[in-house]
């Protein structure tokens, strides 16, 4: 498999969406958030998904350039449609606007529909602690998740995302899944080779597999995503019962539709909660709270297996600090796909990442 720095991946990201229509804007927005993702570790998110973005404006299902539209709006609440934009474009816009809201009114919901896919959350989450605020982000979208005691997939992954500032200690970064994992997590390892772990994912027959090829009807992935199977909430009854909230909180407030409304596999609802801190209690003071916190988490005695307790967001920013100097390893199927895309555009990917 491959290897390559941060800065290849960006030339060939940045080269490709422009080609396919993307502006200079949308195109570094979106590859930053896309190789962010590699360098943290999330490569479910990263330039793996590049070749469905490019479907995705091939199919007029991402519209770039697409007008970034406040439809109703308060001091506290805003309503956004995205009109189809890149998912990430209108998610950073949605985020910031949030956030300088906030400052004037203490605590601000945003909601955005006709939204594409926005990539990792943490990234939307991590906008607000760096603003001395609380962030909080969900998605819903197409239903890839069986319901807890069910085999039929009607809820989408359903990601959370919290952003919480600290001081002197690294900040608290909570970005998961409310299935065991991410769609994309299954689709790496497919064109990694690699097994599942039990408890997963569903085959089509709704039998437990470790094969990730069965939650796919052919022809599989990069040609086509659809889903023969199913993923699984996490924790069971608990996590399914959080991905439901998400599908009203992102789908149904937004205005996006529950999870079994959503036809294409783009689609995200967003619903975002920004709250500043100093309005309860002073900044420094929440931030040495966190600290003592942090501190003593980690200074808990470890279970047997562990060298160390972590706190939410430690293994991406050490993965992040390890392949910013090793490099990101890129499996060989998700390369030979890129290729394949640029040379549908006059793009030589080789030639891209040699310069």
């Amino acid at each position: 498999m491959p290897t390559f720095t941060a800065n290849q991946l960006t030339a060939v990201s940045t080269n490709l969406l422009r080609a396919a229509g993307a502006s200079n804007e949308e195109a570094e927005l979106v590859t930053r958030h896309l190789v962010k993702s590699n360098l943290v570790g999330v490569d479910s998110h990263g330039v793996l998904q590049l070749t469905s973005y490019i479907k995705g404006i091939r199919n007029g299902i991402i519209k770039p350039g697409a007008k970034f539209e406040i439809v109703r709006e308060s001091p506290s609440t805003v309503l956004i449609n995205g009109n189809w934009g890149f998912g990430q474009v209108i998610c950073y816009k949605g985020m910031s606007l949030a956030i300088d809201k906030a400052k004037k009114s203490g605590s601000v919901v945003a909601c955005i529909f006709n939204c594409n896919h926005i990539g990792r959350l943490g990234d939307y989450s991590q906008m607000a602690l760096e603003n001395g605020m609380i962030g909080f982000i969900c998605v819903n979208g197409d239903p890839v998740v069986a319901p807890y005691g069910g085999t039929k997939p009607l809820l989408n992954t359903n990601p959370i995302s919290y952003g919480i500032p600290s001081g002197r200690e690294n900040p608290i970064v909570v970005d998961i899944a409310t299935s065991v994992v991410a769609e994309g997590k299954i689709r790496a390892a497919l064109y990694s080779g690699h097994k599942l772990p039990p408890g997963w994912i569903l085959d089509s027959r709704g039998r437990q597999s470790t094969n990730p090829a069965d939650l796919y009807e052919p022809p599989l992935p990069p040609e086509q995503t659809k889903l023969a199977g199913a993923l699984l909430p996490m924790g069971g009854h608990k996590g399914y019962g959080l991905g439901l909230v998400v599908a009203i909180l992102s789908g149904i407030l937004s205005g996006t539709g529950s999870d079994p409304e959503i036809t294409s596999g783009l689609t995200n609802g967003v619903y975002i909660s920004v709250l500043r801190i100093d309005e309860f209690v002073p900044l420094q003071d929440f931030k040495d709270s966190v600290d003592k916190l942090i501190r003593t988490i980690k200074s808990s005695p470890t279970a047997e297996g562990f060298s160390e307790v972590l706190i939410p967001g430690e293994i991406k920013m050490r993965t992040e600090e390890n392949r910013s100097k090793s490099g990101i390893v890129i499996p060989d199927m998700t390369w030979k796909s890129l290729v394949d895309t640029c040379r549908q555009y006059g793009l030589d990917a080789e030639a891209l990442v040699s310069t």
